[in-house]
C-alpha cells in the first residue's frame, strides 16, 4: 500500500522533471529561437513553470485554484514592468531580467494564459495516465 509520502515523493519527482523539461525548452527557445512564435514560446513555458512551482508551493489546492494563482502570479510580474521597478531591478542585477522581464507587451498576458492552461491540462492528463496504470497493477 502506498502511503501519503510514497505519493508525495512521487508527486515531486514527477514535477522536478517536468520543471527540468519546461527549463531545457524554455532555454533553447532563447538561445535558437527568433520572432514572434519564440516569443510566444518562452511566455508559454515560463508560465508552465510557474504553475509547476504554485503545485510544489500548495499542492492540497484545487487545480483550478492552482492555475488561476499561477496565471495571476504572471500577470503580476509583466503589469509590473510598466513601473519600471523590474527593469531597474535588472540593471542592479542582470540575472532578475529573466525572472521579471523589462519591457511589458499585453500579448503576453494571453501567452501566459495559454501556458498555464497547456501546462495543468498536461497534468490532469499525467495524473489520470498514473492513476489507470495503478489501476492495472494487480494487488495481492
Amino acid at each position: 500500500m502506498r502511503t501519503r509520502s510514497d505519493r508525495r515523493g512521487r508527486a515531486w519527482a514527477a514535477t522536478a522533471v517536468a520543471g527540468t523539461l519546461v527549463v531545457a525548452a524554455g532555454l533553447a527557445t532563447a538561445r535558437y529561437g527568433s520572432g514572434a512564435v519564440a516569443d510566444a514560446l518562452g511566455d508559454a513555458l515560463y508560465a508552465a513553470l510557474v504553475l509547476l512551482l504554485v503545485v510544489l508551493a500548495v499542492p492540497r489546492w484545487s487545480r483550478a485554484a492552482q492555475a488561476a494563482a499561477a496565471v495571476g502570479l504572471c500577470w503580476a510580474v509583466e503589469l509590473a514592468q510598466l513601473t519600471g521597478a523590474p527593469a531597474a531591478a535588472a540593471d542592479a542585477w542582470p540575472p532578475l531580467r529573466y525572472l521579471l522581464g523589462t519591457t511589458f507587451v499585453a500579448t503576453d498576458l494571453l501567452w501566459y494564459a495559454v501556458g498555464v492552461l497547456l501546462a495543468s491540462s498536461a497534468t490532469v492528463l499525467a495524473s489520470r495516465v498514473g492513476d489507470a496504470r495503478r489501476a492495472a497493477v494487480p494487488r495481492g
